[in-house]
């Protein structure tokens, strides 16, 4: 299917922040931070959703999803970017590129679909909590889970085929630090309005209707909260829809930004910080905001130490 662009283009060259050479290295400082504390904060979450049988719940069910789905997304972003900038090469293969470009696209839309079906799981929760247990059990959170992951999956894989069959000029300079497809896209030699139309059909699908979900989702659950007697408990339940919603603002705020953004706008320099946020920023904040400062989560993890030889370290950095 790509063997077309075999005869013009077998690598590409990823510019990443080369035109920042004054920032570069604060930006790789900060890139490490947010992925070091990315991947022990889910690893820290998942481990404890295991470990613990009072988090055997569907809320840290599909939490254990999202830190999984966040440590995949950090990585095929953020890894590769790191070890070049180590390396000093920028280097990589076509099948790499492809790789790195799908895997990027299934983990994103992936979480764009998961981050809407945790937002059900919370409304029924909260809104129809007698019949909780009957509408979110385990079959069904088992089926959200791998429709989820489907949806992201075959997206993916329609999305990477659009662009990686077309050919390539000889430019083969990525203006970005990963193989996002919008920076592929511009390398492209001919028509790429079918690939266009395309991304932007699953970009409407993905983006804007998971968005509206999540938002009609949490409309329910902040008039009921308004029921709260309770001003403590106002306070509390307000805080905590807040936090969620600013990753939730966050994350499809910055892939709105991109992906729907008018044809006209140019603005890749802006994508690639934009690209941080999303794929490193958001993933660095899910844990802490949605469960790790949770009251059920701190008791758990006051229990590693018996399980775990790192559970003290790991309290001393969460609590």
């Amino acid at each position: 299917m790509f063997q077309a662009n075999w005869t013009s283009v077998t690598g590409f060259i990823f510019l990443g922040f080369s035109l920042y050479p004054k920032v570069e290295i604060l930006i790789f400082v900060l890139c490490l931070l947010m992925y070091s504390i990315t991947f022990l904060g889910n690893i820290i979450l998942i481990s404890i959703s295991i470990l613990d049988s009072h988090l055997h719940t569907p809320m840290y069910f599909f939490l254990s999803n999202l830190s999984f789905v966040d440590i995949c997304f950090t990585s095929s972003a953020l890894t590769p970017m790191m070890i070049n900038f180590i390396s000093g090469t920028s280097i990589i293969s076509f099948l790499g590129c492809a790789a790195q470009m799908y895997l990027s696209l299934a983990l994103g839309s992936t979480e764009c679909v998961l981050l809407s079906m945790m937002a059900y799981d919370r409304y029924v929760a909260i809104c129809q909590p007698l019949r909780y247990s009957i509408i979110m059990n385990r079959r069904v959170c088992v089926q959200m889970a791998i429709g989820s992951w489907v949806t992201g999956c075959l997206t993916a894989l329609v999305l990477s085929a659009s662009v990686l069959q077309l050919s390539f000029c000889d430019n083969n300079n990525i203006n970005h630090f990963t193989c996002e497809i919008l920076a592929v896209l511009k390398l492209v030699c001919g028509d790429t309005s079918m690939a266009q139309l395309i991304m932007l059909v699953l970009s409407v699908l993905l983006l804007p209707m998971p968005m509206l979900l999540i938002c009609v989702s949490y409309a329910f659950i902040l008039s009921n909260i308004l029921r709260i007697s309770s001003a403590d408990g106002r306070s509390k339940a307000f805080s905590m829809c807040a936090a969620h919603l600013t990753v939730i603002v966050l994350f499809f705020g910055t892939a709105l930004s991109m992906y729907l953004k008018p044809s006209a706008v140019d603005s890749q320099e802006i994508d690639k910080f934009m690209a941080l946020v999303y794929a490193g920023l958001t993933p660095m904040l899910n844990p802490i905001i949605y469960s790790l400062r949770n009251k059920e989560v701190k008791v758990a993890l006051k229990k590693l130490p018996t399980r775990n030889p790192f559970g003290a370290i790991l309290i001393s950095k969460f609590n």
